[in-house]
Formats: C-alpha cells, structure tokens, sequence
C-alpha cells in the first residue's frame, strides 16, 4: 500500500507562492499567539487586583489606602489615579502657570482625565493587530487556496483529462491553505473579543474609581489626613 500523503509531501511540491504564503499565515499565527499569551496574564493579573478597590475605601486614611493599592496592583492600572489624584489635591499651582489659574477640582479632574487615557492606550494596544490578523489572515489563506486550484487546472489542462493523481496535490495544498488562514484568524477573533470585553469592565471600574476619588479629593481631604 503506498504511504499517506502528509504534509511534508505538499510542501516540497509547491512552488515559491505558496511557501510565500505558508510562510506570512506562520508569522501572523506566532505574533498573535504571543500577544494573546501576554495579554492573557496582564488581563488576569489586573482582574485579580480589581477586587482591591472595595478594600481601598475601608482603609483608615488616604496614604493607608493608596498603600494598599499599590502593592495589589501589579500592573499599575488602578493606582496611578490615586497616587497622581492625591498629589494633585494637595500640589499648589506654580505661579504664573496655567495650573494657577485653575482651582484644585479642576487640577484633580485633569489628572484623573489624563491618568484614564494612559490606561486605555495600554489596554488597547495590540488589539489591531489581533483584529488585522483576524480579519486578513483568512484572505491570505485564500491567496493560497486560489493558487493551488491554479496548479490543478493547470494540470488538468496538460493531461487534457482528469487524472485524480494529476489534481490531488493541488487540491490538497489549496484545501490546506484553507485551513491554515482559518486556524489563523479564529483564535485572534476570540482573542480580540475577549480582550475588549474585558478592557470594557476594567475601564467602567476605573472610570467609576475615578469619579469616587473626585467626589473625595474636592471634599478637602488631603494624603496626610
């Protein structure tokens, strides 16, 4: 019986294209896989010190609470606001700078607003990538796919009949093509949907941390209290 034909046999029987091609679907598969394997810690890692922010509120003073917040934030998502949003209620404006003009709730709201902005840049980053990859690696599996039917009607067309053992290679390598772009871009769908979901959340709990340490700061209370 003649041996099973693997994968090994398609791709010393295709030509530069579709190496090309077999090659760009490997890169876009292993940077993906990369930044879904580091994303994935950082986004647990942050969920897992969410819970910190009920914890921060019972601590007896603001320095206590700041503390504590920043030895269970690891990734330094939720701290900030505090750290900067304290300084800021108790930094008086340089004179002669804009900031003197500006009494000490809009000094804490400017803060809180830039300390937001800094965490959503963070979390965002690399998910176009995971949503270029997802929505282009399928096409770039179809480049492959398109060329392999080119190979079969080619041979096809020198047999001038259909010899299964004439099309079989082709038809294989277009169907492996297929797969490839497929197994590519489903994993960094997923990904990208499950990392937004959970930017969502963490970004509604900052955006509500934020509010409650405005409300406090405006009220006079000060790091040292």
């Amino acid at each position: 019986m003649n041996a099973p034909i693997g994968i090994s046999h398609y791709w010393s029987h295709t030509d530069g294209v579709s190496h090309a091609v077999a090659i760009v679907l490997l890169l876009m598969s292993v940077v993906s896989w990369l930044y879904i394997l580091s994303k994935t810690w950082s986004a647990w890692r942050i969920r897992r010190s969410a819970g910190v922010l009920e914890v921060f509120w019972q601590a007896p003073t603001l320095a206590d609470a700041i503390t504590i917040l920043t030895h269970a934030d690891a990734e330094r998502v939720y701290a900030p606001l505090a750290i900067q949003s304290a300084q800021a209620a108790n930094v008086k404006a340089q004179a002669g700078s804009l900031n003197a003009a500006s009494d000490t709730g809009e000094l804490i709201t400017r803060t809180l607003r830039r300390e937001i902005n800094r965490v959503s840049s963070r979390l965002e980053s690399g998910l176009t990538l995971l949503a270029s990859v997802g929505a282009t690696a399928p096409f770039v599996g179809l480049l492959g796919t398109v060329w392999g039917i080119y190979h079969a009607l080619s041979a096809v067309s020198v047999a001038g009949t259909v010899q299964i053992d004439k099309v079989a290679g082709p038809v294989g390598e277009a169907l492996i093509m297929t797969a490839l772009g497929l197994t590519v871009a489903i994993p960094a769908v997923l990904a990208y949907n499950a990392f937004t979901r959970v930017n969502r959340v963490t970004l509604a709990e900052l955006d509500a941390f934020a509010h409650d340490l405005h409300a406090y700061l405006t009220t006079g209370a000060r790091v040292g209290e």
